[in-house]
């Protein structure tokens, strides 16, 4: 094992290099002084030999422990050499006591070679520790680009498709008026067909403009009047709305609202234009007629608005893009509608489903969060 870290690691950096030869050299004096002191101590003062004979350990261990198992074993070396040195009785005892002595040496090599070694392992695991934090920290910083990167994908891949879409939206309309326009310059046309041809334009031009104001809805939302109101005064509204809408009368509009349902702080007209916006989709999906139920329940920490339609169901391949602007099965459908209405659920804190999807019928779920306090 090598200690390679405390030097090569260090090497363009001389600080390092003068502060580990200057604990090697305090330790080495400390084993000269020891070994000065045993050398100087006579027969009567054998406990004071004893003593000094046990502080070799000390230098020993902290060699290992400071420089690494290179500096350790040559500390115990030295050690090894001052003992032999200071204790001149090692040469002329007997062979016990001789091979006593001769084994204390292999042991301060021992002691100085094994805590070198540890220290060695300490710190090539702190290293390879470093390593893995430097590399995690890069592939970090990497994902977090990566992902950067991939949102301005989405972005500019989502505003390809609304360009894409309004762009789809608007080229209808717009032949619509050039052609009508064109048929008005002629003067072979009747009166009656000039206004024809004048209404034409005049229908066109406010479909632009109600498929205008409908992506600045989703494309700039105005953020919610927080108000707290009663969830069954939004549905009376909303139901009293489509009854006077002129194309609900083979609707049946039903409502039900589970007793003690707590008020709702919300924005009162966005909830209004969320639940609208369904119930017109669910009408339009029951072309014979039908019944729609608007159902709003305690559920937790939210309140719950479904509404229930008997149409024929969603396309298995379509529930997942409903949401999705300028996605509509209608002919005359913008696709802006229920894309306006999930953003402002969004921006309520609240969630937008597709509960039940069934060729009987299609249950869309409104979720909206209570203020502590209020579940």
């Amino acid at each position: 094992m090598s200690n390679a870290p405390n030097f090569t690691a260090v090497r363009d950096n001389p600080a390092p290099i003068v502060e580990h030869r200057l604990r090697l050299g305090w330790l080495v004096a400390v084993v000269l002084i020891i070994g000065t002191l045993q050398y100087l101590a006579t027969s009567t003062q054998m406990a004071w030999l004893y003593i000094l004979q046990r502080l070799y350990y000390i230098p020993v261990l902290l060699a290992g422990l400071i420089i690494g198992w290179r500096g350790g074993l040559g500390v115990a070396l030295l050690a090894g050499a001052g003992f032999a040195i200071g204790t001149p009785s090692i040469w002329t005892v007997s062979r016990v006591d001789a091979l006593d002595q001769c084994l204390e040496i292999c042991v301060f090599c021992v002691v100085g070679g094994l805590s070198g070694a540890l220290t060695d392992r300490y710190r090539k695991q702190g290293a390879d520790l470093r390593k893995t934090s430097n590399q995690l920290r890069h592939a970090h910083q990497e994902l977090e680009s990566n992902f950067e990167r991939m949102k301005r994908a989405e972005r500019i891949y989502a505003l390809a498709q609304l360009s894409a879409g309004l762009a789809h939206e608007i080229r209808t309309p717009l032949a619509s008026l050039e052609g009508a326009a064109a048929l008005v310059q002629r003067e072979t046309q009747t009166e009656e067909r000039r206004r024809e041809f004048l209404d034409i334009i005049q229908k066109e031009s406010r479909r632009l403009n109600g498929l205008l104001t409908s992506f600045l809805e989703f494309a700039r939302p105005r953020q919610p009047d927080l108000q707290r109101v009663e969830v069954g005064e939004i549905l009376d509204s909303v139901i009293l709305l489509v009854r006077h809408g002129g194309d609900a009368s083979r609707l049946e509009l039903r409502k039900e609202i589970k007793p003690g349902l707590p008020m709702l702080e919300c924005d009162p007209e966005q909830l209004k234009q969320v639940l609208l916006n369904l119930v017109t989709n669910a009408n339009q999906a029951m072309p014979h007629g039908g019944s729609v139920l608007l159902e709003a329940h305690h559920s937790g920490s939210t309140i719950n608005i479904d509404v229930h339609d008997q149409g024929g169901g969603i396309d298995e391949e379509n529930p997942e893009r409903i949401f999705d602007p300028f996605f509509t099965t209608k002919e005359s459908g913008t696709g802006l509608g229920l894309s306006v209405a999930h953003q402002i659920v969004s921006q309520h804190a609240g969630t937008m489903t597709i509960l039940r999807n069934t060729s009987h019928g299609v249950t869309v779920r409104v979720s909206l969060p209570l203020k502590p306090g209020q579940a």
